[in-house]
C-alpha cells in the first residue's frame, strides 16, 4: 500500500460531515507533523444564486454532499488516520485498497487549479492549434486566467464570430 507520490483520494463521510471530517483531519495532521503524507484537504463547494420568499441570495453548496478530496501519500499510517477520523466511512475503491483519482479526473473537478502561463494579451493576433478551429488565426478578445479560458475573434463565413476556447489552445502569431 506504499506510494512515494501523493495523490487525489476521494473520502466517503456522513452527510453533512464533511466540514467536520475536513476540520478533524487538518487537526490530526498539524497535531502530529503529517503534513508530509496528507498534504492537502478539500470540501469542493459551489456558489449558488437561491430564490427564497422572492429574495436572491448567494449561498454555498457543496458540489459533492457526503465526500471530502484528501490530496497525500498512500501508506498504512495516512490511511489508517483518514480513516479513523470521526464521521468518515472509509475511501472510494475497493474495500482494501483505495482508488487515487485520474489526472483527467482531478482537472475535470477542478480540485487543482493550474496556473498556465500565456504570452498574449487582450489585442493580439493568436492561431488556434487545437479543436474544430484548428489553425484559425484570430484576435484575443477577453482572456480569464482563472477560469483558464480565451475569447478570440475570428472571421468565418464573412463575419466576425467569437470561439470560446482554453488558454491551451492557442498560441501567439510570430
Amino acid at each position: 500500500m506504499a506510494d512515494n507520490e501523493a495523490r487525489w483520494y476521494v473520502v466517503h463521510t456522513y452527510s453533512g460531515y464533511e466540514n467536520k471530517v475536513a476540520s478533524n483531519l487538518e487537526t490530526t495532521v498539524e497535531n502530529r507533523n503529517l503534513g508530509h503524507l496528507i498534504q492537502e484537504i478539500r470540501v469542493p463547494t459551489e456558489k449558488v444564486t437561491e430564490i427564497k420568499d422572492n429574495k436572491s441570495r448567494e449561498v454555498e453548496r457543496k458540489v459533492f454532499p457526503g465526500y471530502v478530496i484528501v490530496k497525500m501519500i498512500m501508506n498504512d499510517d495516512s490511511w489508517y488516520i483518514v480513516r479513523n477520523i470521526r464521521g468518515c466511512t472509509g475511501f472510494v475503491g475497493p474495500s482494501s485498497k483505495p482508488v487515487p483519482l485520474t489526472d483527467e479526473e482531478v482537472e475535470r473537478l477542478g480540485v487543482e487549479i493550474k496556473n498556465v502561463e500565456v504570452d498574449y494579451n487582450v489585442g493580439d493576433s493568436v492561431r488556434i492549434i487545437d479543436g474544430p478551429f484548428d489553425d484559425s488565426v484570430g484576435i484575443v478578445d477577453e482572456l480569464n486566467k482563472e477560469k483558464n479560458s480565451v475569447r478570440v475573434i475570428i472571421h468565418m463565413f464573412g463575419r466576425e464570430t467569437p470561439v470560446e476556447l482554453e488558454l491551451h489552445q492557442v498560441e501567439p502569431v510570430e
